[in-house]
């Protein structure tokens, strides 16, 4: 049966194929067979059911931001144009479309002075996060968004569209919150809101030039072992090209800032910051308090489309002496531009819960994005190579790594699952989804 005759669908040549494609992640090509332009869910119905006639294999794009690599052929769902947020305050609950964005989330739940547990990018899709396990700004006091998800509605790789909760499908429940694109494509996620109205937070950026990167991290992390849970940080190191593009006051600067976002009461927040602001001359502090809506500004990621190539490291410990070489290795001897971003986990984050959502005894997350000069694979390859030999200083430390947080390295599953979690992920698959159709992405099977 061909599905493709009343719907939205593009092929290579098409009007609009490019356009479809387009995402935040530039570098890496995608060149599907066919892509659905989904509008609901009868559309993703109609897609995931071609491909399993057809035998191809099916990708998912929300916003483009995690792609896991290159391909070529095979099927799309394209479900930027399922963003509909709906918010029941009185239950604390939102339900988000699969191709809803966090800020879309963070406006539509701020006039009821409730939040969603968003990651730091407002760009990013709010269900793709999800099922990655969701590391947010407030994740020290809340845990995972993947933690907070009531029920999910899904289509699975035999066309079946399933509305999974923990009490009546709880394997598939569990699986799907962690496990990623592995089991089908969700397209409705019910989840629980904070009442988070405002917090205290941004950042507070040092001259990597005047003062030892290593040194700030050796006082941030002592820091750190002072906090209560109710606050959460980053330390971020980079060094920004001397490009026109740029404001003069960025250009060939070392700067390492540290992010900070606290829901306790503002004056508890100054006095709690106070030795960040002892460790050297400050560049610039943002720290103030704010409305919830204005989150994003403490990390101030960028919005516009780029090419680029991340890993990351789960940590048992920090090793300071260690991840200062990470740091000199990724700094401004290094070949090419490196963002590395060092997370102080723990707290909510480490407790157990009903999900897929692996290594939560780790204390600390290290990720290293860097940019690339567009689709060429030779900066893929240097950049791999980059991330080798700086990730290999903190390897004792390291228990895996983070699936919200590997961009482009598809062929590379190793340490995104403790071997049981594993294990209990490919039974899942084998049984929803038997003919590995969805490949198109950290596969598990």
């Amino acid at each position: 049966m061909d599905f493709t005759a009343q719907r939205l669908v593009f092929r290579p040549g098409d009007a609009g194929y490019d356009e479809e494609l387009a995402g935040f992640q530039t570098g890496f090509a995608t060149r599907p067979a066919i892509v659905f332009g989904a509008g609901h869910t009868d559309d993703v119905v109609a897609a995931v059911s071609y491909a399993a006639e057809h035998a191809l294999p099916i990708g998912v794009q929300a916003t483009g931001h995690g792609l896991p690599g290159a391909s070529e052929g095979g099927v799309l769902v394209s479900t930027r144009r399922m963003d509909s947020v709906r918010i029941d305050a009185a239950a604390r609950i939102v339900t988000v479309g699969a191709g809803a964005r966090w800020g879309q989330v963070v406006e539509a739940a701020a006039p009821h002075g409730l939040a969603p547990l968003n990651g730091s990018a407002p760009s990013v899709g709010a269900v793709s996060y999800t099922l990655g396990g969701g590391l947010g700004i407030l994740g020290r006091e809340f845990g995972y968004a993947a933690d907070h998800v009531r029920s999910l509605d899904v289509v699975t790789a035999d066309g079946v569209l399933r509305h999974v909760t923990a009490d009546g499908d709880p394997e598939l429940f569990w699986g799907l919150l962690g496990g990623g694109a592995n089991l089908g494509v969700v397209t409705d996620l019910e989840i629980g809101l904070v009442p988070v109205a405002r917090l205290y937070g941004g950042a507070i950026a040092f001259d990597g030039s005047a003062t030892d990167p290593a040194e700030l991290l050796r006082g941030y992390e002592a820091w750190t072992r002072t906090l209560p849970d109710e606050l959460t940080s980053s330390f971020a190191v980079l060094v920004y090209p001397d490009m026109p593009q740029l404001p003069p006051h960025l250009r060939g600067r070392h700067l390492v800032s540290v992010r900070v976002a606290f829901t306790g009461p503002a004056a508890e927040g100054e006095r709690l910051v106070a030795p960040l602001r002892n460790l050297a001359p400050a560049v610039s502090d943002t720290l103030r308090e704010m409305p919830y809506a204005e989150s994003h500004t403490i990390h101030s990621d960028p919005d516009f489309p780029h090419a680029y190539y991340g890993d990351s490291v789960l940590l048992s410990g920090l090793d300071v002496a260690a991840a200062g070489e990470l740091l000199a290795l990724t700094g401004p001897e290094a070949a090419s531009m490196h963002i590395v971003q060092i997370n102080h986990l723990g707290g909510a984050l480490a407790k157990p819960a009903d999900n897929a959502v692996p290594h939560r005894d780790a204390g600390w997350l290290i990720r290293i994005l860097s940019p690339l000069d567009g689709t060429d694979p030779a900066g893929v390859a240097a950049a791999r190579a980059v991330h080798a030999q700086a990730f290999g200083r903190v390897a004792p430390q390291t228990v895996g790594r983070s699936l919200n947080f590997a961009f482009g390295g598809g062929d590379r599953t190793e340490g995104l699952y403790d071997p049981e979690t594993r294990k209990r992920l490919a039974e899942l698959k084998a049984t929803y989804d038997p003919a590995n159709l969805f490949r198109r992405n950290y596969d598990v099977s």
